[in-house]
């Protein structure tokens, strides 16, 4: 069989599976977060980046200005956020996490983290690696354009 029908065959099985995977990832949050994806996904972001004006964040979620202007005033009634002045151009304000966000995240991420250990666990040795190995192919298509 050629490469592009198999390929085209097994597509649907692919995003079934991320999406499946996404989905049993985001139950492991704790039930009473009042987060949406999107504001963890800002959250996730400054984590991975540092402090960052709210152009670059409205730019790395691919989210229109106005759009990012609600996650940050949600994510400042939260006490998640804080802006400070610049230091580069003192007009600009930068958006970093408090310390509470930081925390928030990494407990986030260990319970998920603990979730795919256990799963991982359950496959074999040979399965296991595969997954392992495709984790940063999946983060690479998830950047394609």
């Amino acid at each position: 069989m050629p490469q592009g029908n198999q390929d085209t065959e097994m597509v649907p099985e692919l995003r079934i599976g991320v999406t499946r995977l996404s989905r049993r990832l985001r139950s492991e949050r704790p039930d009473d977060d009042s987060l949406t994806p999107s504001q963890l996904a800002v959250l996730g972001t400054l984590v991975r980046n540092g402090p960052m004006r709210p152009g670059e964040l409205a730019a790395a979620e691919r989210v229109r200005p106005p759009s990012m202007t609600r996650i940050l005033a949600h994510l400042m009634d939260e006490g998640m956020i804080e802006k400070t002045q610049d230091p580069q151009d003192g007009r600009q304000v930068l958006i970093e996490l408090t310390s509470a966000a930081a925390e928030r995240i990494q407990s986030m991420r260990q319970r998920k983290d603990a979730y795919l250990t256990q799963a991982l666990a359950q496959l074999s040795p040979q399965d296991r690696d595969l997954v392992l190995r495709a984790g940063p192919l999946l983060s690479q298509l998830a950047l394609q354009e």
